[in-house]
C-alpha cells in the first residue's frame, strides 16, 4: 500500500477526532459560555449540518481542480474552522464556526476515496478506502478521549487548537506524500460531476448508506443510557466501553477492505445481515456487564464492515465522475446520524425501555438489507440489458430479424 494513505489518514484523524469530541465537552462549553445543555447540542448538529451540505457543494465546485490541491484546500478551511472554534468568543460565533468546520468534513473523505482507489491496483481498492477510514476509527479510540481529557483539564478551546495542529500536520503528511500524476484534474468537470447523481444505483447504494448507519447511530446514541441503566454500569466507566467500540470500529473496517476486495456484494450483505443480529440481541446482551461490553464491540465491528464497500459502490456506480457521488456518501452517512438518532429517539419516547433503540436500529439494518437487495436487482437486470445490447452489436440478431435478410 502507498505510503501516501498515511496522509489521507492522518487528515480523517483530524476530522474524527474534531467531530465527535464535541460530545464529550458539552457541559464545559455550556458552563462557559452559560448555555443550557440542549443549546450546547446544537454545536454537534452545526457540525453535521455543515457536512451535509458542505459534502456535495465543494465537491461540484472544486471539480476542475487537481484533487491534490483540493485536499489541502480542504485540510486549511477545516484548520480555520476549529481555530475560530477556539477563539470564538460567544456561542453564535462557537455555532458558526462549528458549521465551518464541518463543510470539507465530506468532501475530504470523497475526494481522498477517489484518489486512495487510484493509487493501488484493482484488486486492492477497497483496502485503500479502509486504510484512509483507519484515521477516522482510530480517532474514536484514542484522538477523541485524549481531547476529551484535553479540554476537561486545559479548557474546552485548548482541545480545538489541538485539532488545529493535527491539520498542519495533515497539510504536512499531504503536499509531501500525495503524488502529482495520480491527482489529476477530472475531464469531464463539473456537469459530469452532476450527471452522476441521476442514476438510480447510485442512489439506491447512499440509500443503503442512510438505512445501514442508521441503524448504528439509533443504537448509538443511547449506549449511555443503555451501559448504566440496564447493564449496571457506573458512568465513569463508560468512556473505556466506547474505546471498546472503537476499537471493534477499527477492527471491523480492516476486515471489511480486506474481505470487499474479493466480494464486495457479499460483505456487504454480510455486514448489513451481522448488524441487524447485533442489535435484536443488545436487549439479551445489555443483561450483564461482560456481554454488554462485547455488545459494545461487536456492534461497532459489525457497522464498520460496511464501510469500505458502502464507499466503493458509490464510486463504480458513479465511475465516470465518482467525486460528487462519493462526497454524497459522507453527507448520507451525516444525514444517517441525526436520522437514527431521531429514530432512536422516538422508540425511548414511546416507552419501549432504555434498550427499545437498538431494536429500532435492527429494523433500520433490515431496512438497508432490503435496499441493497433492490440494487443488486437493478444491477443484474441492467447487466442482462447490456448483455443482450451487445449480442445485437455483434451481429446476434433475433430469429424475427433473420427471417426479413433476402
Amino acid at each position: 500500500m502507498p505510503l501516501a494513505l498515511l496522509a489521507l489518514a492522518v487528515g480523517a484523524f483530524g476530522i474524527g477526532t474534531t467531530e465527535f469530541v464535541m460530545m464529550g465537552l458539552l457541559p464545559d462549553v455550556a458552563d462557559d459560555l452559560h448555555v443550557s445543555i440542549p443549546s450546547a447540542g446544537h454545536l454537534v448538529s452545526a457540525y453535521a449540518l455543515g457536512v451535509v451540505i458542505g459534502a456535495p457543494l465543494l465537491a461540484a465546485v472544486t471539480a476542475r481542480l487537481s484533487r491534490r490541491t483540493v485536499l489541502i484546500s480542504l485540510m486549511a478551511l477545516f484548520i480555520a474552522g476549529n481555530a475560530l472554534s477556539a477563539f470564538a468568543p460567544g456561542y453564535d460565533s462557537l455555532l458558526a464556526a462549528r458549521f465551518l468546520s464541518g463543510l470539507p468534513h465530506g468532501a475530504f473523505f470523497g475526494v481522498g476515496a477517489v484518489v486512495a482507489t487510484s493509487m493501488v491496483a484493482p484488486e486492492r481498492k477497497a483496502r485503500s478506502v479502509s486504510l484512509m477510514f483507519l484515521g477516522l476509527t482510530i480517532a474514536n479510540v484514542a484522538g477523541v478521549p485524549v481531547a476529551t481529557l484535553t479540554g476537561q483539564h486545559l479548557g474546552w478551546r485548548a482541545t480545538f487548537l489541538g485539532v488545529s495542529v493535527i491539520g498542519l500536520a495533515a497539510i504536512a503528511s499531504l503536499a509531501l506524500l500525495i503524488p502529482h500524476d495520480h491527482t489529476h484534474a477530472p475531464t469531464g468537470g463539473l456537469r459530469s460531476e452532476l450527471a452522476a447523481l441521476r442514476s438510480l444505483p447510485v442512489w439506491l447504494a447512499l440509500g443503503t448508506t442512510v438505512a445501514g448507519f442508521g441503524a448504528l447511530f439509533a443504537a448509538y446514541s443511547y449506549v449511555t443510557p443503555m451501559l448504566t441503566d440496564a447493564a449496571g454500569f457506573t458512568e465513569g466507566s463508560v468512556t473505556l466501553l466506547l474505546a471498546l467500540f472503537g476499537v471493534g470500529a477499527t477492527a471491523g473496517n480492516l476486515l471489511g477492505g480486506r474481505l470487499a476486495d474479493h466480494a464486495m456484494r457479499g460483505t456487504l450483505f454480510g455486514g448489513l445481515a451481522s448488524l441487524a443480529a447485533v442489535l435484536v440481541l443488545f436487549p439479551v446482551l445489555m443483561r450483564a456487564e461482560w456481554s454488554a461490553a462485547l455488545a459494545v464491540a461487536l456492534l461497532g465491528m459489525a457497522a464498520f464492515v460496511t464501510g469500505s464497500p458502502l464507499q466503493l459502490m458509490v464510486m463504480e456506480k458513479a465511475s465516470a465522475a465518482p467525486s460528487l457521488a462519493s462526497s454524497a456518501n459522507q453527507a448520507a452517512f451525516n444525514l444517517a446520524n441525526a436520522g437514527g438518532a431521531w429514530i432512536g429517539g422516538l422508540a425511548l419516547a414511546a416507552g419501549f425501555g432504555v434498550t427499545s433503540p437498538a431494536v429500532a436500529g435492527a429494523a433500520l439494518a433490515a431496512l438497508g438489507l432490503g435496499v441493497a437487495g433492490v440494487a443488486y436487482g437493478v444491477d443484474r437486470r441492467r447487466g442482462a440489458l447490456s448483455f443482450g445490447r451487445e449480442r445485437l452489436v455483434a451481429g446476434h440478431v433475433p430469429e424475427q430479424a433473420e427471417a426479413l435478410q433476402p
